[in-house]
């Protein structure tokens, strides 16, 4: 895995966005309620990008209100009827970004991994982002990312420790960057990249691969980080 050399050639001054999403829980137990994985999804745009998909799923969103479709919500895969999820699918299908997804299996995990929700949630933003981030980002980019919101307020500040320490621990190079949690309702691409985290997760957890399918040419890389490990430590 050749981590040194951005898959971009370098350019001028960009700025990039990346928007990202997590599905499945944190707790670490066998019950039918808890999921088996814990995903990082992660989508990047440019700006021209951004215009784009924010002004798409807009209409997507104003086309169903009109059949009287996701009239009481904004979109959210996991309670969207299959009508929205089609459209909104659809819509992700034709729209240019790039979309990155880690999952770990929590049974898999070592207990001193997994000794509270942020040390985990940590480790595995760690690993997702020390594969995409010199891929995609040079010296002279400037980096906003934005995370769906997630857990209390005294969570969200460890969680938003986490990710700021691996920022810190993966850009080599000095990336002007700003790091923000906003509500998944706020914005189109939090919305999106839900979407896409989900079709994944689905494929993993349920063996489902119907929207996975719609989506997987979208998918730049897609890593079990403990696809070949044997040992489940509950």
């Amino acid at each position: 895995m050749d981590l040194g050399v951005p898959d971009e050639a370098a350019g001028p001054r960009r700025r990039r966005y990346l928007f990202s999403d997590e599905s499945g829980d944190l707790q670490f137990r066998a019950h039918p309620q808890v999921t088996r994985y814990f995903a990082v999804g992660t989508l990047l745009v440019d700006e021209a990008q951004l215009r784009d998909l924010r002004s798409r799923l807009s209409e997507v969103r104003d086309e169903l209100a009109w059949k009287s479709q996701g009239l009481d919500s904004t979109f959210h895969a996991t309670t969207d009827a299959q009508a929205v999820r089609d459209a909104v699918f659809d819509a992700l299908s034709q729209l240019d970004f790039r979309f990155d997804v880690t999952l770990l299996e929590k049974r898999k995990a070592q207990p001193q991994t997994r000794s509270s929700a942020p040390k985990f949630y940590r480790y595995a933003w760690f690993y997702h982002f020390k594969y995409v981030a010199p891929r995609v980002l040079g010296p002279d980019d400037e980096l906003m990312v934005v995370a769906a919101e997630i857990g209390t307020n005294k969570e969200r500040a460890a969680f938003r420790d986490a990710i700021a320490e691996v920022l810190r621990q993966c850009l080599e190079f000095k990336v002007k960057r700003r790091l923000a949690f906003w509500r998944d309702d706020s914005d189109f691409a939090l919305q999106a990249v839900d979407y896409l985290t989900w079709a994944v997760t689905r494929k993993y957890e349920r063996g489902d691969s119907r929207s996975y399918d719609l989506i997987k040419d979208k998918i730049v890389s897609e890593f079990d980080l403990w696809q070949w490990g044997q040992t489940h430590y509950y």
